[in-house]
């Protein structure tokens, strides 16, 4: 399995099927940060909505499904793992055992026809093991829509505008926005130009993976015989050894750029120039329009 073809995450898809790819990048990147910064403080119907969303900007884009059908599929089977996990650590789970104090000590009224718990287990036993109750309130459904919704808008967001947007073409962007604080001597120059060699790296880094599982496949290891502590003991060494070839990269670019005496950063020759159309010009009215209503509708129904 070639991960850099089939399973392409962070990392530019050429091609002009997409209307994706003609949006500017500047109206891209605000877009994102709508899908990173609004969730903050928001309930989980506006999480939900905008996990919604995403899945109808993906599945309306254009794009090839084999682009993007494994990394959502992954990805949905991440957050709904780490949703299920927070759901049942946030839970009420109590003991029969004991109690830490009287429950008759304390006698709370509480004047609502609301049930907090969603869903309840009484008390059973299975053989000889005894289970208490579990209680699934509505604080611990929430925690775990809010966990699982975060995780997705954040990773998926940020992998549909790396898939359809140049590198240079983001730096430049950023460029644009941070242009003011050029004015308070800050180096926006050398910052952009680490965040491109950052990018450049992902291709780097899903190769160095692919050559580990590569390397194991070929040597036919059986983990079954090896037992428990040896196989994570290998997993360990597999680890140090991906690690040790991401460095090694890492120091050979380092000292090719250390080579040359002078670097010349210019990140305004990294805009990209599309042909003015009429198609241009509706997508970017239209993402403009998506903007302004995002921003209101966060306003009104957003809040917790």
């Amino acid at each position: 399995m070639n991960l850099l073809t089939e399973f392409s995450v962070g990392q530019y898809v050429f091609g002009n099927r997409s209307w994706l790819r003609i949006i500017d990048s500047r109206l891209k990147i605000i877009i994102v940060m709508i899908f990173l910064i609004t969730p903050i403080w928001a309930g989980p119907i506006w999480r939900s909505c905008l996990v919604g969303c995403l899945l109808l900007i993906t599945f309306f884009s254009l794009l090839p499904s084999r682009v993007w059908w494994r990394s959502l599929l992954f990805l949905s089977c991440l957050s709904l793992l780490i949703g299920f996990i927070s759901i049942l650590a946030s839970s009420d789970i109590q003991s029969l055992d004991s109690y830490l104090r009287n429950p008759n000590e304390l006698q709370v009224v509480v004047e609502s026809d609301a049930k907090w718990n969603i869903f309840q287990i009484p008390p059973l036993k299975i053989w000889f093991i005894n289970f208490g109750p579990f209680n699934l309130s509505r604080k611990a459904f929430e925690l775990g829509i809010k966990t699982s919704t975060l995780i997705f808008t954040v990773i998926h967001s940020v992998n549909l505008m790396l898939l359809t947007t140049l590198q240079e073409d983001i730096v430049w962007g950023l460029n644009w926005f941070l242009y003011p604080l050029r004015n308070f001597g800050l180096p926006i120059n050398k910052w952009l130009f680490q965040l491109l060699i950052a990018l450049r790296f992902i291709p780097l880094v899903q190769e160095e993976f692919q050559n580990i599982i590569k390397s194991v496949s070929v040597r036919s290891i059986n983990f079954r015989k090896l037992g428990l502590k040896k196989s994570f003991n290998i997993l360990l060494i597999l680890v140090e050894r991906l690690f040790q070839n991401i460095l090694l990269r890492i120091d050979q670019g380092a000292e090719s750029l250390l080579s040359k005496k002078r670097i010349n950063i210019k990140t305004n020759r990294f805009k990209t120039f599309y042909p003015s159309t009429s198609l241009n010009v509706i997508v970017n009215t239209l993402s403009i329009c998506f903007i302004c209503i995002a921003i209101f509708l966060r306003k009104l129904y957003g809040a917790l």
